[in-house]
């Protein structure tokens, strides 16, 4: 399994395609695992790596591991990217990789082209979504007491639904309960969507991520995701917004994103049907 070391864990990685580097960014609980398929669509037209955040599944989990800070998670990306020599990068992040990428684009803007964020986790930016958020993390909190891995379910029971999760392969929700630890530790740490200190990226901040951004909202998510979404359109200044059929774990190689990354790769071969 293809493995990098950066800032003193290892990174599990996966690499397909070629040209325009775009990086995939999963969300919390999660794994490259659920974008095998879409990073498969990706490499038609772009170099697509994905890859396990620190602690995350196939990634190493520090020892201590008791807490993680969205700069780490920065950081990581930053240091992947330079390690395969894959910059600058179109950076597609999903829930909190949405997050974890516009922070990577604000604090290194020379290395990201631009931002797809599939409902970025920055519920600092609407008060209705950071009481929603809140009020999750007390649920994890309170599962957790009782079963340590139980914090990963309760996060995605929340996001996508009972059906869903119930749904799932059972080897997923094994990979899932899994990242547990992963999600308490983010909990404990600074500026992830479910700290209680969220980062300091404000409207001044935003104001200066001027890469082309896509915000991609699903019909059926949580209705304070969708507002999150227009917050953030309002405060980037080279943002448009798309809204796709469909709950949370909204697909990366959506045709709307590809459409939008069509305009960074030049001729390619057309997509497929999706």
């Amino acid at each position: 399994m293809p493995r990098v070391s950066v800032n003193g864990v290892e990174l599990y990685y996966e690499e397909r395609g070629a040209g325009l580097p775009v990086l995939g960014i999963h969300g919390t609980p999660s794994s490259a695992v659920l974008w095998e398929e879409p990073a498969a669509e990706l490499a038609r037209i772009c170099r697509c790596i994905t890859y396990d955040r620190r602690g995350f599944h196939r990634s190493e989990r520090p020892e201590p591991f008791a807490a993680v800070d969205l700069s780490e998670h920065v950081d990581d990306a930053y240091a992947l990217l330079d390690a395969l020599s894959a910059t600058p990068a179109v950076v597609i992040g999903r829930s909190t990789g949405g997050e974890i990428a516009l922070a990577l684009a604000h604090r290194h803007p020379e290395r990201v082209t631009a931002l797809v964020l599939l409902e970025p986790a920055v519920f600092w930016l609407d008060p209705e979504a950071q009481a929603w958020a809140d009020r999750l993390r007390d649920q994890v909190l309170e599962a957790a007491a009782t079963d340590p891995r139980a914090a990963a379910a309760v996060v995605i029971r929340e996001a996508v639904g009972d059906q869903v999760w119930e749904a799932l392969p059972g080897e997923l929700r094994d990979m899932f309960e899994d990242t547990s630890p992963a999600v308490l530790a983010e909990i404990r740490g600074d500026g992830l969507d479910l700290s209680e200190n969220p980062p300091a990226l404000g409207p001044e901040e935003l104001a200066t991520v001027r890469q082309p951004a896509l915000l991609v909202s699903a019909e059926d998510s949580p209705g304070v995701l969708r507002s999150v979404n227009a917050r953030l359109a309002e405060l980037l200044p080279a943002a448009e917004s798309a809204l796709v059929p469909g709950g949370h774990l909204i697909n990366p190689a959506h045709p709307a994103v590809l459409e939008f990354l069509a305009r960074f790769t030049g001729p390619s071969t057309p997509p497929g049907n999706y």
